[in-house]
């Protein structure tokens, strides 16, 4: 097995090159390039391939206990700076590379179908080959420098694919709004990354953390710059993985094409975050302050996150703020000391999540053939319902999707929310009842969005809601772009409607499932979200055996699936039946309201109008962001090109006036008299004389 470490380099070149080809290809030949449609995609696909057989190789490996293998070289020296660039692989590394790889391969199968009729068909695919490419260079990096190279890369083709209908002015804004965002998180990143190396002298995970608690325990750095250095590193993770305050790229996110949605949600971007707080553990674990800041800043994400996706009727931004919300957890437990917990539960929610995202693009590609392509109400719950009867296979894998994301057991998401839980109660109280709430909401906002879409009669061709639509789109001007949440006296849907009036963009009046490239990736992510939980049971933890903390030791157990001692096992019924109840709570509310029509939604939201519009404006942070960052932003420059305009040319143009007057004066005594110059001269000195003489 020594040889595939070898050529372990071969996963992030092989997607790079095949977006080199397309992408040459594409600048030089264009219209030829743009036909070959199909072998491009056969191409990027079979090259995505051939690096995800090589990671499941190296998955192996590791799994039955290969050392960590490193290749490195020189890439840059100046006198005693040495700069390393190469590979790494270890378990950790293995594991993502198995994560980014199936995701993204399964993407880019699911794209064949969902932009079998865009224009821009090859260079999505190009663009998604690079995206996938920098995710693998920044897992494999062995060092900080080189993960920051491949994290602005993926911030580069994140601002490419989220914008990839650049046309559309809601996509560009959001591309550029993901951007500068980021920018803010990746300056802090930069100047974290600057104040260790200045205090450690090394880029190296694992040596940066030996040396800055060495430095803090004898005195030669203290430990509030330590904390600050810590914080400003965390600053990247903090926009990446979207968490509270530089959340708010990633519902407007939902402005590209469907499949980049699912894996900028799943495997790539935001799980960069979460992989960087992973591979600085080793600094951030002997700073108790700075695991405070994440574990909080994670717990408020979380809740911030599923109090708004309450309230959301766009079925894709729905599944952003849950995103948000989950990426929350994972931040959480990180920041508690949860090493193990927080990285299972990205891989959990890597394959529940995409699977999710793919679901309500098989579901927009469905509703376009009925209303039209306007996301306003291709993407708006409001016109959905019923599908289940035409989507079934839609319908099954997105309610495998619910179960999981909500903890239900025994799938997937059960079992990593529940070890966070758990593990988050030994530490903090307060943390595990923040987490204990959402959970609850998660499972409420969950199944309201399953019952909307896929359960009673279909609303597709009811005029009526589309009008309804139609006032809310042109009223949300600006910031509030997009279908939103419904006020309160259009919160419950009337079913049974049985109007014959199509849109004239549509050309069909009921939706029908979606192509074999679409479903077919559903149905083999479907499988993981419900059973790959299970290798982190408590019964026996084959994830935290694999995955555990720098430094941590963890005894394998030669034996399979075993019983609890009795202590153990009262606990894990009594954490598990907390959180199965809460999520159990938020179900039943949801059916209540949604599919049984027992309770009033709008009724509860005219009674606390307060919250209501709170979640449905977002907590108003991107109204505040607006005012103060964007309109803020105009107004100094307004000010300063008054400064501009009054003060810089106003003196430069006096510069110029003076010159011009005095030449014009001075003119005039350039007569050429010998005489006239000497008369001049002499005035000059009595004057002089003059002036001495009275000072």
């Amino acid at each position: 097995m020594e040889t595939i470490y070898q050529y372990a380099w071969l996963i992030p070149v092989l997607p790079l090159a095949a977006a080199t080809i397309i992408g040459l290809g594409l600048i030089s030949f264009s219209k030829a390039t743009s036909s070959l449609r199909q072998g491009a995609a056969m191409f990027v696909v079979s090259t995505l391939g051939a690096a995800m057989v090589l990671s499941f190789g190296l998955f192996w490996s590791q799994w039955h206990g290969h050392a960590p293998y490193t290749q490195m070289f020189e890439w840059a020296a100046a006198g005693d700076f040495h700069l390393n660039m190469g590979y790494t692989i270890d378990n950790l590394t293995a594991l993502m590379l198995v994560i980014v790889t199936t995701v993204a391969f399964l993407v880019m199968i699911y794209t064949d179908g969902y932009m079998a009729h865009d224009p821009g068909y090859v260079r999505f695919y190009a663009y998604l080959s690079l995206f996938s490419s920098s995710m693998l260079g920044l897992v494999v990096s062995p060092n900080l420098v080189q993960i920051y190279i491949f994290w602005e890369l993926v911030g580069m083709c994140s601002y490419l694919l989220i914008g990839f209908w650049y046309d559309r002015k809601p996509a560009a804004a959001a591309c550029q709004k993901a951007f500068v965002t980021n920018r803010v998180g990746d300056f802090g990143l930069l100047l974290g990354m600057l104040g260790l190396y200045w205090a450690t002298h090394s880029f190296d995970f694992g040596t940066m953390g030996t040396r800055l608690t060495e430095l803090v325990e004898t005195g030669a750095l203290s430990g509030w710059l330590a904390a600050l250095f810590a914080i400003l590193v965390f600053m990247g993770p903090v926009a990446k993985s979207a968490q509270f305050p530089l959340h708010v790229w990633l519902p407007d996110a939902m402005e590209g094409p469907t499949p980049i949605s699912a894996l900028i949600h799943a495997a790539t971007m935001v799980a960069a975050g979460v992989f960087l707080i992973a591979r600085m553990f080793p600094v951030f674990e002997d700073i108790p302050t700075v695991m405070n800041v994440i574990a909080w800043t994670g717990a408020f994400t979380a809740f911030l996150g599923a109090t708004i996706a309450i309230t959301q009727m766009d079925i894709k931004k729905g599944l952003a703020y849950s995103t948000m919300s989950q990426l929350g957890y994972m931040v959480m437990a990180m920041g508690a000391g949860a090493y193990t917990a927080g990285l299972f539960h990205l891989m959990t929610h890597a394959y529940f999540k995409a699977m999710l995202f793919l679901g309500s693009g098989s579901v927009i590609h469905s509703m376009e053939s009925v209303v039209g392509h306007d996301p306003a109400y291709a993407q708006d719950m409001r016109m959905m319902g019923g599908l289940r009867k035409f989507m079934p296979i839609t319908a099954g894998t997105f309610f495998v999707g619910v179960l999981a994301i909500s903890g239900i057991p025994p799938f997937a998401g059960f079992w990593s929310k529940d070890d966070i839980l758990g593990l988050t109660f030994a530490t903090s109280p307060a943390l595990w009842f923040v987490g204990w709430l959402t959970a609850g909401i998660t499972a409420f906002y969950m199944f309201r969005m399953y019952f909307l879409t896929f359960e009673g009669e279909f609303r597709g061709n009811d005029t009526a809601v589309k009008g309804v639509i139609k006032d809310e789109q042109l009223k949300a001007l600006g910031l509030n772009f997009g279908p939103g949440a419904m006020n309160p006296q259009e919160l419950v849907m009337e079913t049974g409607h049985d109007s014959h009036d199509n849109d004239a963009h549509g050309h069909s009046h009921t939706p029908h499932e979606s192509p074999l490239t679409m479903v077919l990736p559903l149905v083999v992510l479907a499988v993981p979200s419900a059973l790959i939980g299970l290798v982190g049971t408590p019964f026996h933890n084959y994830f935290e055996e694999f995955i555990h903390a720098p430094g941590e030791v963890v005894e394998a157990s030669a034996t399979g699936f075993h019983a609890l001692p009795h202590e153990q096992l009262m606990e894990f019924l009594i954490m598990a039946g907390n959180s199965v109840g809460i999520g159990l709570i938020g179900l039943t509310l949801a059916s209540l309201m949604y599919l049984r029509h027992k309770i009033d939604p709008a009724a509860i939201a005219a009674k606390i109008p307060t919250l209501y519009n709170l979640s449905k404006n977002k907590w108003y942070i991107d109204d505040i962001y607006y005012n103060v960052f964007v309109l803020g932003s105009r107004r100094l420059a307004r000010q300063v090109l008054e400064v501009d305009y009054k003060v810089v040319d106003g003196v430069v143009n006096l510069t110029g006036l003076v010159t011009l007057l005095s030449g014009e004066a001075l003119k005039y005594f350039e007569n050429g008299r010998a005489q006239f110059y000497a008369l001049i001269v002499f005035a000059a000195v009595l004057g002089l004389v003059i002036f001495s003489g009275v000072s």
